[in-house]
């Protein structure tokens, strides 16, 4: 057990790695996969030269502090945080689909999380080789975070496509949609009615679909999230169970 010392100290740290690096609490909070790695970190002093030695020695083999620094917009500092916690979490250094479906379980009791826990590893899973490294983690969260609107817009087309086709089909949107009510619970929306995700589809795809050939392209998604602010808004649901 850390003395207080060193707990005030790493309280300390977190702070500034929340509000100075560009964290703020409530992305935090909201961030279900941070919110785990960061509270699974153990505040051993030793343990930033200890990370740089374990990127090698894990089972899966990540890439070196210096080049994920260089593909992502996190410090060493900051990526060696993630780390700690990451490997505290899975100490084989990938996560499978299990315990992506866990982690959300947890956070999302009132509701049946397992489907867009299903939709969300898939979207981090970029290789598709049924496991999240720690590459893929920090790679996915440097955009969600720290990304322009460009590239979060890209990354949320990539959790609706949910086949990886290139396009958003009207049902893919509806699985999406289905999928984030269902976690967040009736007490969340105490006056949803059932038809209301469908609703919601129809309205943005006529929007999405300017050719009305019946897919969206990324496009036909960027361009109208970016030019109707009531869109934009709406996209920004799923940052908020992440």
């Amino acid at each position: 057990m850390c003395s207080p010392s060193k707990r005030t100290q790493w309280r300390e740290e977190l702070q500034h790695f929340r509000k100075d690096c560009g964290f703020s609490k409530k992305v935090l909070l909201n961030c279900c996969l941070v919110r785990r790695i960061i509270t699974l970190v153990s505040p051993n002093p030793k343990d930033s030269v200890e990370d740089e030695l374990e990127l090698s020695a894990v089972r899966h083999r990540p890439e070196g502090l210096e080049q994920l620094e260089a593909q992502t917009r996190f410090s060493r500092k900051e990526l060696q945080i993630l780390y700690r916690g990451f490997k505290n979490e899975c100490p084989s250094g990938i996560v499978n689909e299990e315990t992506f479906k866990e982690i959300y379980a947890q956070f999302f009791p009132q509701g049946d999380a397992t489907t867009y826990a299903h939709f969300l590893f898939n979207a981090f899973d970029t290789d598709h080789n049924g496991s999240v490294s720690f590459e893929d983690f920090v790679m996915g969260l440097s955009i969600l975070l720290r990304g322009t609107v460009q590239e979060k817009l890209n990354w949320a087309f990539n959790l609706y496509d949910i086949n990886k086709d290139g396009f958003i089909t009207k049902e893919e949107m509806l699985d999406i949609m289905k999928a984030i009510y269902d976690m967040m619970g009736k007490c969340t929306y105490p006056v949803l009615r059932e038809e209301a995700p469908r609703q919601h589809v129809e309205v943005f795809f006529q929007k999405m679909d300017k050719n009305k050939d019946g897919v969206v392209t990324i496009d036909e998604f960027i361009d109208c999230c970016q030019n109707d602010e009531n869109i934009m808004r709406s996209m920004h649901l799923f940052e908020n169970v992440l």
